[in-house]
Parts: structure tokens; sequence; C-alpha cells
């Protein structure tokens, strides 16, 4: 009898844990949600979707594939995905039983392969840019740490697992931080503790229960995510267990040129934040500005100079008057 989609849509309803079918809909998280698929996913492969940014929390990488918020079962039928995280998260009472009831599994190698060598359908999730990106996440700006990853690439093409870049639009403008420029101590605190407990530590803040300025409380954002269309991995030739440093940086250059696609054709839509304004980022708008020419249009992403609010050169700004917008430009890498 032949499976069809309904089919591989139960499937994967049983075999995801109970707490993703908590009651989510309704919620104002769950209204602020909204996920694209630019492709089917085939049921039979293995796929490793790379997501970014990684913002403060990866809000985004939580609710689109640790729960059913945005119903990933119906838009990839047949696919199991597994979100994986560090491995001293599992060490955290209470944290680590949330997480593994969530279907989380750890990033090292071992884990990454054993899921991906399981049944048919099963794939993991990882945030590419980890805790070094965290640190560069805030409104306006999307730096992503990504060229010198190499890691998940080579385990993509030793298990011959399609690579599928995701984006999540709003992920950075949840929250702001501190600014830490690379060159400032704050940032070689947060670098020196990061080396330390393997952990970022970004001071961020967003807004209160009764005020706009200053909280913990998420700013009211949507976060709209684009899983792209997988990218094939070089077969490894008989004898070869290792694929070799030209087939990675081949991959690694259509993975880019991918996600700088997926970036390109949605940003008018989603790279606009309608949010109020506080008095703190008018001023740092008012500063960016002295060192860029603004327009009016969506589609234009300017280079920003180093300006006067400590941001490092090389940064884009989409200058809309009145509104952030969250540009994301490949040329700076940690």
């Amino acid at each position: 009898m032949k499976t069809t989609k309904q089919d591989l849509n139960n499937k994967s309803k049983e075999d995801r844990h109970p707490i993703h079918w908590a009651p989510l809909r309704g919620i104002p998280l769950e209204r602020r949600l909204q996920t694209t698929a630019e492709a089917e996913l085939d049921p039979e492969q293995n796929y490793l979707l790379g997501y970014h940014p990684h913002g403060i929390i990866s809000m985004g990488a939580f609710a689109n594939f640790a729960t059913e918020a945005t119903g990933f079962s119906k838009l990839f039928p047949g696919i199991k995905p597994s979100l994986l995280t560090l491995a001293q998260n599992f060490r955290i009472p209470i944290y680590r039983d949330l997480i593994l009831a969530l279907g989380m599994a750890s990033v090292s190698r071992t884990s990454c392969e054993n899921i991906l060598s399981s049944d048919p359908g099963r794939s993991i999730v990882i945030v590419i840019g980890g805790a070094a990106e965290s640190l560069n996440a805030r409104p306006g700006f999307s730096d992503l740490v990504l060229k010198k990853r190499l890691g998940f690439i080579r385990i993509a093409i030793r298990h011959g697992s399609p690579l599928v870049p995701v984006f999540s639009f709003g992920e950075n403008d949840l929250y702001d931080q501190l600014e830490n420029d690379e060159n400032s101590k704050l940032f070689m605190i947060q670098k020196k503790f990061q080396s330390i407990v393997g952990w970022a530590l970004p001071l961020f803040h967003a807004r209160g229960i009764f005020n706009y300025d200053i909280g913990i409380v998420p700013f009211r954002h949507q976060i709209a995510t684009v899983v792209g269309k997988p990218i094939p991995v070089p077969v490894l030739e008989d004898g070869q267990t290792e694929p070799t440093q030209e087939q990675l940086l081949a991959v690694q250059d259509l993975y880019i040129k991918e996600l700088q696609r997926i970036y390109d054709k949605y940003k008018d839509t989603y790279a606009i934040d309608p949010r109020p304004i506080s008095k703190k980022q008018a001023l740092l708008m008012h500063t960016d500005s002295d060192n860029t020419t603004h327009k009016s249009n969506a589609s234009n992403v300017i280079n920003s100079k180093a300006s006067r609010a400590g941001r490092s050169p090389g940064r884009v700004l989409l200058n809309m008057p009145g509104k952030f917008a969250s540009p994301m430009q490949l040329m700076k890498f940690g």
C-alpha cells in the first residue's frame, strides 16, 4: 500500500514527544510565529538543517523544531527533527529534563552521527553560529559566524545528508544587549568566560510588562522562519572516509549562496520591524545616520562605517526612517 502524506503526518505525530503537543495555539508567542517551507523534504532521507541567526536564546529554533507551534509535522511529513544543544546543558537539573522532553540532543559529533545513521526521516537541527554569534545579536543586525564553521558540513558529507539552510527574520530583534564592541573590555570578559565554561554571557535586555525600554520580556516582534531548499552533498569515493578540504569549501560556498538567496528573496517582506522605537534606539539610529546615506527602499542595504555608537566596521544598517530591520551580510565572520 502506498504511503500518503497523511500517513507520514500521523507517523510524525506519534514519534514526537508528548510535550510537543502542549496547547500553544492562541497564546501570544504562537501568533508571532510564521514558517515558510520552500521545498518538500523526502521522508526517506536524513537532513542536517542549519539555523541562523543564533540570537540571544534561539527562540525561533525552539518554537519551530522542538514544539509543534508552527505545525512542523504538517509542513514536512515524515521528518523527525532533533534540535541540538551544548552537552553542558544536560548537566543542569530540571532544565535537562525539559530539553530531553522536547526531544533535544547533544551537538557532539557522536550524537550527530548516531541520529543521522538511524531511521529514515531522522534529522538534526544545529544553530550554526553558536555561543560566539549570540554576542553579536542585537536589533538591526545579523552578524553571522559561519566562515570558520566546517564541522557540520563534514558530518553531512560523511552521512550523505543534504544540508538545509534556515533563516529566521526577527530572531535578533527580540532582545537588545549592552554595547560590546570587539575591542571593548566587556567583550574580552565575555569571550574569556565563554572559553572557560563553554557558554556565552550576553548582557541582554528588552522590555518590561508596563514599559518598552527595560526588562527581560522579549520585544513584540514576529519571527518569520524560512526553511530553504536542500543542498545535495558530494558522495565519498570508495575508501574515502573523510571529505577533502576542497569538498568542504565547495559545499560551504553553495550553502552561503543559498542562505544569501533566502535573505534577498524575503527581506522586503520580513526585515522590517514595526515596533515602537525607544529614545535610546532613536539616538542610536541618529548616530548611525551620520555615516550613511538614507534610502527609502527596503531593498537597499548600505555599509556603515565604525560609528560613535561603538559598532565595528563592516556591519550593515537598513536605513528606514523610524524602523529597524535585520539585514544580513556575509562579509564579516568570526
